[in-house]
């Protein structure tokens, strides 16, 4: 039952990521070894975790599955469950001990990962567990750009610095202002995002709002006191 190979690794890992219980069952029963590494996922908890199938996460869980194990597509069987948006299995994890602040996979974090897919109730679940906001990059610019104004608001709720630097988008109101959502826009000024403030790909936030050409934005940048100069 541990022969290695193939898109999962193994064969309790295909039947996690499946998420048919009955299988797992079967062959935890017959030997199964739970914790065994390789395929896509790494490992038969990520796999269930980016299926989505909270039983069955709770079935490794529950036969030795180890929740900090590294590696596979996602990084970590926490982040796989955010990138799936599956908030119970979220819960279950960080309830069995999962590091909400592991720096791993494609997204750097699971609270990375929550704002990349624009999810605010996930995003704050992260927060209320001691997600840190500034592990990978700024994830107050990354949901600035998305256009993703609950997680802005969220973001800034727990704690956000508004005028924080990042070398591609300069603060955060740059980065809304390239992503072009004018509500994102009016919110970091509601939270006195500096509207003059220097750097990024574009210089200030007035100049990228001129150079994509997005007229209500520069009206309101100019209204919040926009140097033209």
């Amino acid at each position: 039952v541990d022969a290695q190979g193939g898109q999962y690794g193994n064969v309790l890992q295909a039947a996690a990521r499946a998420g048919n219980e009955s299988v797992v069952r079967l062959l935890l029963e017959r030997g199964a070894k739970v914790k065994a590494q390789g395929g896509q996922y790494g490992n038969a908890l990520q796999a269930a975790a980016a299926g989505g199938n909270e039983s069955v996460v709770r079935l490794l869980l529950g036969n030795g599955a180890d929740v900090a194990a590294r590696g596979g597509h996602c990084g970590n069987a926490l982040q796989a469950a955010v990138v799936r948006r599956n908030e119970s299995v979220v819960r279950l994890l960080l309830k069995n001990g999962a590091d909400v602040n592991s720096p791993e996979g494609r997204y750097g974090t699971a609270l990375c990962a929550a704002v990349h897919g624009r999810n605010e109730s996930i995003a704050r679940l992260l927060l209320e567990h001691g997600a840190e906001l500034n592990t990978q990059g700024n994830t107050l610019h990354e949901a600035a750009v998305r256009g993703s104004r609950s997680v802005v608001r969220c973001l800034l709720d727990h704690g956000a610095k508004v005028n924080a630097e990042h070398k591609s988008y300069g603060n955060a109101l740059h980065a809304a202002v390239v992503g072009g959502d004018g509500s994102v826009v009016r919110l970091l000024l509601d939270h006195d995002a500096a509207v003059n403030a220097q750097g990024g790909s574009y210089g200030n936030a007035l100049q990228a709002a001129a150079a994509i050409g997005n007229k209500h934005v520069v009206q309101l940048l100019l209204k919040s006191g926009a140097d033209v100069n």
